[in-house]
Parts: C-alpha cells; sequence; structure tokens
C-alpha cells in the first residue's frame, strides 16, 4: 500500500473537488430520481447515478461477456468499495450487504434505493429468513449481487469463500441463474485496494484524491450449472473468477 501514493500522487484537494462533484451530481439525479418513483413506482437513476460516480471517481470500465439476464445472482470478487459503485453502474445488480450498511447516514439511503438486501452474517438464527429474502430479491426480475470472500482482498489472490447465502440458490429458484463475476483493476489494483485494516474514510479519500483516471474490466463469465450442493457450488465459482484474473495466486475455496 506505502508504494500507491509514489507511483499515482494523491492530493487531498483533488479528493475534496471529487467530493464537491459527487455532491453536484446526487444534487441533479435526486429530484430526477424522486419524480421518475412518484409517477411509475420505479426509477434507474440509481443504476445512471452510480455510473456517474465512477466516472468522477476515474473509473473506465470495460464489460465483457454476455448481460446479466433478469434473476441473475452474481458471485464476485471484492477488491474495493469501488465494485458496488462500478457494478451496479454496469450491470443494474442489487447487492447483499451487511446490516450495519443501513445505519449508515446518506449511504444507508442511496443503498436502500438500489434494492439492497440487508443480512446479519452472526445471526445465523435468521439464516432461512435471509435465504427467503434472497428468493424474492431474484424474483423482482433485477439481478443480485454477493461478495462471499466477506471482506476485500488486495486483488491479488481469491479469499475463501463463505457458502451460507449460497443456499438461496443450491439449487436456485425457478428462472434464476448464478453467474461468477471476476473484477478485474489491472495496473491499478494495488492502488485502489482497500486492505490492511485501512480506515474507510482514509482508504476513500486516498482513492479519490489518485490522479487521473485507471481501466478496470466486468468480466460476466458463464452461468454456472445448477446444484443442490452449496459448496460445490463455491468451488465452481471460485475456480471460475480465479481463472478469469490472471494477477490471482491460487487459494482454497471454502
Amino acid at each position: 500500500m506505502s508504494n500507491a501514493t509514489t507511483k499515482v500522487p494523491s492530493h487531498r484537494w483533488r479528493a475534496y473537488a471529487r467530493i464537491a462533484a459527487l455532491a453536484g451530481w446526487l444534487a441533479l439525479c435526486l429530484p430526477l430520481h424522486l419524480v421518475a418513483k412518484w409517477l411509475t413506482g420505479t426509477s434507474r437513476w440509481p443504476r445512471r447515478f452510480l455510473a456517474g460516480v465512477a466516472r468522477i471517481v476515474g473509473v473506465r470500465p470495460n464489460v465483457e461477456g454476455r448481460p446479466l439476464c433478469s434473476g441473475s445472482f452474481v458471485i464476485a470478487n471484492h477488491v474495493t468499495w469501488l465494485d458496488i459503485v462500478v457494478m451496479a453502474g454496469t450491470t443494474g445488480a442489487a447487492f447483499v450487504s451487511k446490516a450495519e450498511v443501513k445505519k449508515v447516514p446518506l449511504i444507508g439511503w442511496l443503498a436502500d434505493q438500489n434494492r439492497t438486501v440487508y443480512v446479519d452474517r452472526s445471526a445465523r438464527s435468521e439464516s432461512h429468513d435471509q435465504i427467503r429474502r434472497i428468493g424474492e430479491a431474484l424474483s423482482r426480475g433485477q439481478p443480485l449481487a454477493v461478495f462471499p470472500e466477506g471482506t476485500t482482498s488486495d486483488g491479488k489472490r481469491l479469499l475463501p469463500f463463505r457458502t451460507t447465502l449460497l443456499h438461496a440458490v443450491a439449487p436456485p429458484p425457478e428462472g434464476a441463474v448464478v453467474r461468477p463475476v471476476a473484477l478485474d483493476y489491472h495496473e491499478a489494483t494495488e492502488e485502489i485496494a482497500w486492505v490492511g485494516g485501512e480506515p474507510g474514510v482514509e482508504n476513500a479519500m486516498r482513492v479519490l484524491g489518485r490522479r487521473g483516471s485507471f481501466r478496470m474490466t466486468v468480466k460476466l463469465l458463464d452461468p454456472l450449472p445448477p446444484h443442490h450442493n452449496r459448496k460445490i457450488l463455491a468451488q465452481q465459482a471460485h475456480a471460475a473468477i480465479a481463472a478469469a484474473l490472471p494477477s490471482v495466486h491460487g487459494s482454497s475455496a471454502l
């Protein structure tokens, strides 16, 4: 992490300029979103807003593979908070998130607008209810994404996949399909990865203060064959994502 700022200097003034641009973008999108919801009950503005956020931050995403279909359950690797911004902006996916996110001012409200499904990973007694809510979310048609590593990695390896939430798609409900997705930040991986106990605000300021733009690729991989065993499903997803990321070193799927 220390040589990240040497390669690409990060300056507070640039971070504050981007924060101002993000605030202006939110002020523009918010009334349009609220009007759309009031008139039609739905809105495409969360996806448009997040796509604009990615661009302001400097991400230039490229999408490879067949588009996600209605009812796609996405299993993706997790490198940075930008994963959510980019995936929502490029694919329209909603996310399964830890319950604490809902309580974060503004961030929680924005997550609600994109139909986030909240789960308490520590409450094992609620797992059946979590599975039910994931199934309901898939029935709405919007792709739903999970990060089974449970935390961000350095982008050079895949952490073991947790399998609890995969109960909901082992086997998948009628009309649902499981899609692994590999998020590749290429040469910028080390510079934007959120690891090592770095405080969230510090990481955000460092990424926002980064000079210029950087490329990343959203690799929409082939659907996995349906399976009733969530551990096998996790192994298959882990192997597919690892194979699609040239910089990833081999590691255990579980």
